[in-house]
């Protein structure tokens, strides 16, 4: 920035000098200071460098964000697969589970139509005893066909007797 007075125009005066000279001096200063920053060599370096790690600085931020963004896509999307897996599983489980009631049920049935079975067959038996039972015992009969339970402890209990003899005669014999 060169500021030259023309040719001819000198100052008026003592005070215009004064202050040509002043005006002269200040630009004098900001240019030493100019020329002074740009020769100072381990200045411009540190600030170059304070650039650098600031730019570094903004940089690591930067990647950390990206890397945290990543991270949480990463869990939703296994989020989101697990969910499925769950899903699937809780069908397969309710499948099973459905066989499995419908298997109960069949031999549920099965079972019953034995039971019925076996109950027309004692029925039957029951019939054919009670004709051939002379007729005082006939109503003891008829008695135990109405109520089972104690019939059938006592053929068991009679059973276990008749097994036993037979265990202590081959023993003794």
């Amino acid at each position: 920035m060169k500021h030259r007075i023309p040719h001819g125009s000198g100052a008026k005066g003592p005070d215009e000098l004064r202050q040509q000279i002043e005006h002269t001096r200040h630009q004098l200063g900001d240019t030493v200071a100019q020329l002074v920053g740009k020769a100072d060599v381990k200045e411009r370096a540190r600030v170059r460098a304070a650039d650098l790690m600031d730019k570094a600085g903004a940089m690591t931020v930067q990647l950390r964000a990206s890397a945290a963004h990543a991270g949480h896509d990463m869990q939703g999307r296994a989020a989101k697969a697990g969910h499925a897996m769950q899903g699937r599983a809780a069908r397969a489980g309710h499948t099973v589970q459905g066989r499995a009631a419908q298997a109960g049920h069949a031999v549920q049935g099965r079972a019953a139509q034995m039971g019925h079975a076996v109950q027309q067959r004692a029925e039957h038996a029951g019939h054919s005893v009670e004709g051939s039972v002379p007729q005082p015992l006939r109503g003891t009969v008829r008695a135990g066909m109405r109520h089972p339970g104690p019939v059938l402890a006592v053929g068991v209990l009679a059973a276990a007797a008749v097994a036993a003899g037979i265990a202590w005669r081959r023993q003794h014999h």
